[in-house]
């Protein structure tokens, strides 16, 4: 394994665009502002778009559940899925969702009631990332517009600067 270059930062995002397969490509600091710019404003279009609730149509994360749109899932279990994002931005990338949305569009609108489901995420999180990358990981969670969230349907992405062999 090979440590992270500080110099050097991957971008997580989720479902933004082609399929890459330069999954090791490291961006320079003005590329990174650059593309989490680029990143903000796909947010805030996907905002407008889905009014930043439920009552919105099923997001993607939703045909995924649904089995219409395949996914490589790596866990599933009565409150959660996780799997491989299809537009990897680091060697290991993969989000983790509740099966059941309701109302967990953004952590910002989570409530009381949705603690333990919210801890079993993070819980399922680091189960896999010390599974696929002992050496570390990153866990992101985007909230809102302006926090660079594409898809309002919770999800934690996980992924790692480093090679993995």
């Amino acid at each position: 394994m090979t440590p992270c270059n500080p110099k050097s930062t991957f971008l997580v995002s989720a479902f933004s665009g082609p399929p890459q397969t330069n999954l090791s490509r490291s961006y320079s600091s003005t590329t990174a502002i650059s593309m989490a710019s680029d990143e903000v404003q796909k947010a805030k279009e996907a905002a407008a778009s889905n009014a930043g609730g439920d009552g919105a149509p099923p997001t993607i994360f939703d045909k995924i559940l649904s089995g219409d749109i395949p996914a490589n899932k790596i866990h599933d279990d009565d409150l959660c899925i996780a799997f491989r994002d299809v537009n990897p931005q680091a060697p290991v990338h993969f989000l983790v969702i509740p099966k059941n949305r309701d109302g967990l569009t953004q952590l910002s609108k989570a409530r009381e009631d949705q603690k333990e489901l919210l801890g079993h995420m993070m819980y399922v999180a680091q189960m896999l990332g010390k599974e696929e990358c002992p050496g570390g990981f990153r866990v992101v969670v985007n909230d809102g517009s302006d926090g660079a969230q594409s898809v309002y349907h919770l999800h934690i992405v996980s992924a790692w600067c480093a090679e993995v062999f």
